[in-house]
Order: C-alpha cells, then sequence, then structure tokens
C-alpha cells in the first residue's frame, strides 16, 4: 500500500511539473508584441498582423501605438470593430524618391488604435496593417509599439545591437526580416515563414524571439507528458501485482 501511495505522489507530482512547464513556455511565447507579415517579400504588399495577450501587469489595454520604421511612408489600417484607429503623420526633413518615382515630403509615421473597449490581461487579440515593403531584402523591418494600459504602459521598442541575442531584451519591438523578391512581381503568401526564419524567431514570427520561447515550452510540456505516463503505468503495475 505504501509502495502505491509513493507512485501515486510521483504520479502528481508529475502532472503538476507538466501544469507548470506549460504554464512558463505560454507565458514566454505570449509576453510580447508578435508581428506576422502575410508575405514577405521585398517591394511587394502585405498585410501585418500585430498580436498581442496580455495588458500591462496585469491591467487592461486601453491603447496600441504602432510606430512605422523609416523604410516605410505610409501603412492602411484594417477595420476593426473593437477599435477606433488614427493615422499620424509627419514631415520629412528632406524629400523622399519611391521606388515608383514619386516624391513624398510627408510620411505616416505612426498608426494608434484606441480601444472601444479595455481589453483585459489574459485575453488574445489581433491589429493589422497593410504596407508596401522596401525593395531591400535581407533588411529588418522593427516596430516600436507603445502599449497603453488603465494602469501603466510598455513600450516595445528595443532593438538588439549587431549580434546581440533578441532573447536579451526585456521590451523588444515586433520585427521581421524582408525576403528575396519574387521574380514574377507577386509575393508569395509564405504566411511570415521566411521571416520567422530570419529573426530566429521569431510575432511567431516577430523577431523578438518568441519562436524560441514557443519552442522551449512545448519542449517542456512533451516532457512533461512522458513523466505522467511513465508515472500512471508505474501505479498500474503495482496495482496489478496487489
Amino acid at each position: 500500500m505504501k509502495t502505491i501511495h509513493r507512485i501515486t505522489l510521483r504520479t502528481a507530482l508529475a502532472a503538476g511539473a507538466t501544469a507548470g512547464l506549460l504554464a512558463v513556455g505560454a507565458g514566454a511565447a505570449s509576453a510580447h508584441v508578435h508581428v506576422t507579415p502575410e508575405n514577405n517579400a521585398a517591394g511587394g504588399s502585405s498585410v501585418l498582423t500585430f498580436a498581442f495577450a496580455h495588458g500591462c501587469e496585469g491591467s487592461p489595454t486601453t491603447k496600441i501605438g504602432i510606430s512605422l520604421p523609416e523604410q516605410l511612408v505610409d501603412a492602411t489600417p484594417t477595420v476593426h470593430p473593437g477599435w477606433d484607429v488614427e493615422k499620424v503623420s509627419e514631415t520629412l526633413d528632406t524629400p523622399k524618391t519611391l521606388a515608383s518615382g514619386a516624391t513624398v515630403t510627408e510620411r505616416v509615421s505612426q498608426v494608434v488604435f484606441t480601444a472601444k473597449e479595455p481589453v483585459a490581461d489574459g485575453l488574445r487579440d489581433t491589429l493589422q496593417l497593410q504596407v508596401l515593403l522596401p525593395e531591400t531584402a535581407g533588411e529588418t523591418l522593427a516596430f516600436p509599439v507603445l502599449q497603453t494600459c488603465e494602469k501603466g504602459e510598455t513600450n516595445w521598442a528595443e532593438v538588439p545591437a549587431e549580434g546581440q541575442d533578441p532573447h536579451d531584451l526585456d521590451s523588444p519591438a515586433p520585427s521581421f526580416v524582408i525576403g528575396e523578391a519574387v521574380a514574377d512581381g507577386h509575393a508569395e503568401h509564405d504566411g511570415g515563414a521566411s521571416a520567422g526564419a530570419e529573426a530566429a524567431e521569431a510575432p511567431g514570427t516577430d523577431g523578438s524571439g518568441n519562436s524560441a520561447a514557443a519552442v522551449a515550452g512545448w519542449t517542456g510540456l512533451g516532457a512533461g507528458v512522458l513523466g505522467l505516463a511513465a508515472g500512471v503505468t508505474a501505479l498500474a503495475r503495482t496495482r496489478q501485482k496487489g
């Protein structure tokens, strides 16, 4: 009987470890703001999806301000019934000539989404922008995001220095790498898979190392499940012998 109790305890501990590993993995994977490009082909049009599932230390989110990198001059927000949207423009110090040959003197520097009802911590939501990607393959686009909550705010604006591990950053900016242009002029809809490979994360990929965190979480979950299975098997064998 004592043996059975010991094995039962091991089983319970294994189950607890599994839940703990899952929680850690899920927490690490969702702790940032992610960006996932519909495609990342140089010179192509792409819909960027920004996702978050957390507030500011538990406080509900009221506003998401997405800053555009200098390489972009405009963005078209997707209508979201739960949010009001505003495009903020700035005048350029020097006029910029686009790939099409057109010259612009101002650009959209930020798109601000204001929640009609605060989004509670732990609830996931997504916001989208359509942009025309630059022609330079291999270039990283970072989108600093200012998340404002009922109490406090988080500025997801850190960009890793050359050679720096994105995992070392506390508040990484969502980012991805521009892929090669498509020969026929039509961007491939790869769901940002190429972008994800680039950033070692990337969302995921958002270039902030979130994919690696997710992999770690699921790896931990697998180990926990194997431990749980072993405990259950041992318990069953002991009962049969009894």
